[in-house]
Formats: C-alpha cells, structure tokens, sequence
C-alpha cells in the first residue's frame, strides 16, 4: 500500500512539471503540482495573470515607476529606473501614442516561472491598426511574480539596438476665410517692404510715397510720418509691412525704380496673413514649437519643425486646422539604417474655418481707430455674431514668419516696453472701468428696485453734497470751470436742472445717479446695482470660446463712497468691451443676451460643413418692458435731443440718416487722461444690413463724446455706406492734425 501511495505522487508531480496550463482571462488556474507546493502557490503566490496585468495596466497608465518595482532582481540590474522610464517615453514619444489596449491570451506557468502572451493595441496618433502580439516573462522571486524585462516587452522588433523610426507625414495648414469666403490667412508668396531714410533721393520722395500709399493702402503722409522724426543721417531701416505678390505683381516694375532710393523689398513664402494681419489679436498667428514643447506635439504627431497657433482662431483650430497626420513607421539599427518598414497610414487634409467677420468692414473698423489704443467691437445684435473685432497697439503676424525681411526688426518693436502689448486683445482681455455707460445699468437697478420710476425727478446741478463731509461735481461743473477761463461759456455745459430719469441718462448726471446708488444702499438694497449688472453679463467670460476672454469684476459696495462709485461704474468695477457690446445688442433687440460667436462654419477641404453657426441665447436681460423701454428712450435722446438740455452726444450725430441710440461714458483711468466710451446700437430695420451694437473705447484719449463717439460714427457710416465726417483730428482720413481733446471732466 505505501508503495502505491508512492507511486501516485511521482505521477502527479510528473504530470504538474510536463503538462502546460492555460489561465483563462479574470480566473485563476489550478496548476496540478506537488502536494508540498500546492499551499505555497494558493497561500502565498499571486496569480500570474494579475501580476501581468498589474504591470500592463502601469504601462497604460504611463506609470513607469511601478512597472520598473515589478522588474526582476536581474533585468534592474541590467537597466536603471530612470533609463526604463526614458525608454518608454521616446517609445511613446516617437509613436505618437494616445493609449495602449491590452487582451491576455494565455498563460503558461512553472514552479519558478511563468509566460504570459499578450496581445497589445498601440493607440496612435499616426497609425491605425497597429498592434503585436506579446510574450512576457516572469520569475518567482520570494514569493511573488516579477518581470523578466526587455524592450521586446514593448515591441517585438526591438532587439539589440534596433530602435523605433516614425516618418511624419504634415498636411497643409487649413485657411481661414471671411463669412463671405474672402480669403484672410493661407499660404502665399508675398513681398516685405521696408525703407531706409537716410537713402531717400529728396526729388523723388514724393514719388516714391505715392507708390507706397498705393500698394499698402496707407495715406502718404501717415508712411511720411513713421520716419520723420529720424535724423537724415541715421542709417535704420523702418519696416512697412508686406503684401501678397499677386496683389503687387502689377507694381513691382514700378517700385524696382525706388531700389536705389531707399525702398527695400524681399519676396518669402509661408503661412500668409493677409492685410497686415486681419483682426490678429482674435485670428492669431503661428510660431515654431519651443525645444521644451517638443515631446508634447510630437505625441500628439506633430514633426518637431512645425509651426502651432499662437493666440486666438489659430489656437483655438489647431485640430481643425493642422489636419490629420500620417506616418511610416520603421525599425532602424545603431547605425541609423533602416531594417524594415512595419506600418504606414496616409495624412489627411486640413479643415478650414469662416469666421464671421466681414474682412472689408474689419480692415475699416482697424483704420477707424487708427492713432489711439483700444478696441472696437461690433455685433449683429440679433444673432451674437460678431462682424469685426479691432483692438490698438495693432501687431502683424508675419514677422513671426522669419523668411519675412521684417520679421525680426519687427518682432523687436512690438515687444519694446513702451508698445503697450500689441499682443492684448483689448477686445476681450481689455479690463476698464466703465464710465457712464454704466449708467444704463445703474438706471435699470432703481427701476427694477421700485423705489424709482422714469418720471421720478431730481434737481441735477453742478455739486453732489449728500456724502457726510464730501462734495462731488458733476462734469458740468469742469466743462464750465474751463469755460471760465477761456470765456466762452455755454447752454451745453450749464447745469442740467430738474430731470425725470430719462433726462438724467439723456445728460449723464452725474449727481443723479450717485443719488441712486446711495439712495440704494441706505435703504439695504446693497446688492441691487451689482447683481443688476451681473445679469447683464459684466463680472463674468461672455462665452466667446474662440478667443481668450477675460471675466472682469462687479464689486459689491462696503460702504457709501462704494456706493456712489459703482453706481457710475468707477472704483473697483472692470469689464470688457465684448462684454458691453453683448448687453448693448440685448438692448436693441428687446432683451435677448446671445453668446458672441467668431466663427460661421468649419468645412472640410471637399466643402462639406462640419460646424454651422447657430445664434446661442445666453440669457435675458432681467428687466420689464418698461424698464427697457425707458433705458432705450434715454439712449435714443443721448444721440437725438437737442433740448431743453442736450443729450451729451447730440452734437456728435446731428442730421445722421442712421437711427441709433447709445450712451457715452468718460472713465477715470486712474493714470492721466480719462478713457473715453461710446456704446449704441442702430435700428435701421434694413433687410440687407442687419442691425449692429458698436462698442468702442480709446484709452486716455479724453472724453467719450470728444472722442469715441465720432469713432462710433464712422463705424456705423462705414457699415451701412454713408459718406465719411472727417474726425475733428483729422486733415484727411487717417491722417492726424494737431490736435489735443478737450480737457476731461471727473466723469461724463
């Protein structure tokens, strides 16, 4: 009997060491070994397929530390942690890798080792379909299954010193289009201009200005006047800017007359913005990949000597406008020769995007503020789309292409100190008080609070003395002071008098609207302008999405003076032009705040539409019927009264053929002169123009209706087609005469 017994357990321990076993997925084999061992393995030893999976899922969460602790004792002594993780970050690196998929197929165990085969998914960027199967070694080392490593382990081909090799392939950047599909970036051969003074032949000046006036689009006097100012004899060269050479194709005789009269030209080619850069701070430009980006592209396929958006559309695209990558994947030796090609996927065209400016109303709304810093913004105001976005100091996003001559004297002005960032897009990054345009929302607080109706008066004069111990004057009271002295005083700037709440937004009391938000915020009502303005967007993003958008602050007065501040948007209040444009538009359209949009539609290169615009209600105005219809009516007499007391722009409009109604705002900036507003919208009811809201502002430029509302005027005369008013600085368009704005009040 005890021989039998003997027998039997040499059989069985036979048949566990000859036998291989399979592991099903998720389940645990029982291998038949000897009886001994059988408390070890089931005690003691992980499952091998778990200590597989331990190490696969390390991989595909890209932990390499805790792949490399579950190395055998021999394979860490044959690679260092820091070598390990290197290895498999260029792997990921060069394969562009998303993710990796796993699926165990087997197992296959002794004692003291084991073979898991595995079968692996590479998720790239590049290629599709790539995928190997695995073996993967283990050994027991006390008591638990460890890595036999090796970089097979990653991909099979990579014995020795072969190395992974992936050729990018790069399809052409997108273009990016007006809403008419007017071409605003590609790519172009174009030729950069560019002049030395101090070689200018003086009986051929003028001559050579004409050429230029006509090939840039610039008035003479304003090219004239970018070199004045150098003495003859310094030797520089100022650059003008560049033009597509199908533009200037028919001229280039004509200028190759002027080489040796101090014009220099240079042809390049690249990714072309056309104009000088339409709207640059909202479309972007393009710029190399920095040394320290080059492994986050390169995963995401990108060769290392692409260029990637920079800034606005350009940024925001760069998976509509890059296209789809494609790649060859290769085994290479320590040589550099390569061994084998072992997969290749085709690159696919880029998307193009239109956005919803209207290129020629854009390049007229960037010359309608020429010579001041700011920004303009003009809405359609029942839609959000947004026609043209301007914002001053302007950039050119060719000199970021450096076989542009201009590139780098260019660069080097725009990033001088005193240029101010060309880069800001005040538009939607710009953060100012806003001056007496608040005053709509001020206005809207006490009609909505119940304590005011549009007939409540208040007697407005030039000193405000309600404060404890302070005295506040209205701007009536500085226009009149300076009157004084030059002895020209006026009805314009004498005091307003009784006024109903219409008349108090018609003349921009001052004194009226501290009272208000005193009158607010004695009564408990703190909180009431505030969160009047938050419902009119201010104090948060408008939700542009294509561009970067600052939120601004509304604060929430701690004390009187607060009080009086907020309530005609002064202290600590900041918002954005965007963000006044969008409830401007929600005035003339009766209530409906709609998202701002840039973009019109996204098409494939075959002209398919991927992304159509949609207007995108953001929300209502929270205000009655009767609450807007007062604020409009005040708006309207701003532009449109002439007695018995003016609106404050009335001046600025008299005899205008386009109806419209608006409000101007002067904001202490806190450094210097005033920043000047002027907000409105049109209601011309014209089925082939739509209405728009205009927004601009001029930075420390003076008073809103010395200043932004003549801007506001051309804006609109360059929308609908009117015929352009000289601005009162003016000799010509776009060309400046001495000329200072009238002294600011404390506020308008």
């Amino acid at each position: 009997m005890k021989k039998l017994i003997i027998t039997l357990f040499i059989l069985v321990f036979l048949a566990g060491c000859l036998k291989p076993t399979t592991e099903a997925p998720l389940t645990s084999t029982v291998t038949p070994t000897p009886l001994a061992t059988i408390a070890v393995q089931t005690t003691q030893t992980p499952p091998v397929e778990q200590a597989a999976r331990t190490f696969l899922d390390a991989w595909k969460a890209e932990d390499y530390p805790a792949m490399y602790d579950l190395l055998d004792s021999q394979s860490q002594m044959e690679v260092s942690q820091s070598e390990f993780s290197e290895i498999y970050d260029q792997v990921a690196v060069e394969l562009a890798l998303e993710d990796i998929e796993y699926e165990i197929l087997s197992t296959y165990i002794d004692p003291e080792s084991a073979q898991v085969a595995f079968n692996v998914v590479y998720q790239s960027v590049l290629i599709e379909g790539l995928e190997r199967d695995i073996i993967l070694n283990l050994n027991l080392e006390d008591g638990n299954w460890k890595v036999q490593w090796s970089k097979t382990v990653i991909f099979p081909e990579l014995e020795g010193d072969h190395s992974l090799l992936m050729y990018r392939q790069v399809p052409a950047r997108g273009n990016i289009y007006d809403k008419d599909g007017n071409v605003i970036v590609a790519q172009a051969r174009a030729v950069s201009l560019g002049i030395t003074p101090s070689q200018i032949d003086p009986e051929r000046e003028e001559d050579l200005l004409i050429e230029l006036e006509r090939v840039l689009d610039r008035p003479r006097e304003a090219i004239q006047q970018e070199y004045a100012d150098y003495a003859p004899q310094w030797k520089g060269f100022i650059p003008l800017g560049a033009v597509a050479y199908d533009e200037i194709r028919s001229r280039l005789g004509a200028l190759q007359e002027f080489i040796d009269s101090g014009l220099i030209y240079r042809d390049f080619e690249g990714r072309y913005y056309f104009d000088g850069g339409v709207a640059p701070q909202a479309i972007g430009y393009v710029r190399w990949i920095q040394k320290e980006e080059k492994d986050y592209y390169k995963r995401r396929g990108y060769s290392v000597d692409e260029k990637v958006g920079a800034q606005g559309i350009e940024k925001w695209g760069e998976s509509y406008l890059s296209g789809e990558r494609g790649g060859t994947l290769f085994i290479e030796n320590a040589e550099g020769e390569i061994v084998t090609q072992l997969a290749s996927s085709e690159a696919k065209p880029a998307q193009e995007i239109f956005t919803t400016l209207e290129k020629g109303f854009q390049l007229d709304v960037r010359k309608a503020l020429y010579g001041f810093s700011g920004a303009v913004v003009v809405l359609e105001v029942d839609t959000g789309r947004v026609l043209a976005m301007a914002s001053s100091p302007n950039f050119d996003p060719n000199a970021f292409n450096t076989n542009n001559f201009n590139s780098s004297h260019q660069l080097q002005e725009y990033y001088q100190p005193d240029r101010q960032n060309p880069f800001l897009n005040r538009a939607t990054q710009g953060l100012y008080p806003l001056g007496s345009v608040f005053k709509i929302v001020t206005m809207a607080a006490a009609l909505e609070s119940g304590e005011f109706t549009p007939d409540t008066t208040y007697s407005c004069g030039y000193h405000f003395d309600e404060l404890s111990g302070v005295r506040l004057n209205d701007w009536t009271w500085e226009h009149y002071q300076e009157e004084l002295r030059q002895d020209d005083v006026n009805q314009y700037t004498q005091p307003s008098g009784t006024l109903d709440l219409i008349g108090g937004l018609r003349r921009s009391c001052n004194p009226y609207f501290w009272h208000i938000g005193l009158d607010l915020y004695r009564k408990g009502m703190t909180e009431a302008i505030a969160d009047m303005a938050k419902g009119f967007g201010l104090g948060s993003p408008t939700g542009i999405e294509f561009v970067e958008d600052e939120a601004g602050n509304i604060p929430v007065p701690n004390s009187e003076v607060d009080a009086t501040n907020l309530a005609i948007g002064q202290g600590k209040t900041q918002v954005t032009p965007l963000q006044v444009a969008q409830f401007i538009a929600a005035l003339g359209n009766g209530g409906t705040m709609y998202r701002p949009q840039i973009v019109e539609s996204i098409r494939t290169s075959g002209g398919e539409e991927i992304y159509t615009f949609e207007p995108d209600v953001a929300g209502e105005l929270p205000i009655s019927e009767e609450t807007l219809e007062a604020i409009t009516t005040g708006m309207r007499q701003v532009v449109s009264s002439p007695r018995p007391s003016p609106g404050t722009a009335w001046h600025r409009f008299q005899g205008f053929p386009i109806p419209l109604a608006g409000k101007t705002g002067t904001a202490e900036s806190g450094s210097g002169k005033a920043h000047a507003w002027f907000a409105g919208y049109t209601f011309a009811d014209n089925p082939e123009k739509p209405d728009i809201a205009v927004v601009v502002v001029a930075e420390n430029a003076g008073e809103g209706s010395e200043v932004a509302a003549p801007i506001f005027r051309r804006v609109v005369e360059q929308y609908f087609d009117q015929y352009l008013k000289l601005y009162p600085w003016e000799s010509d368009f776009g060309v400046w005469e001495a000329w200072e704005p009238t002294p600011e009040p404390e506020e308008e």
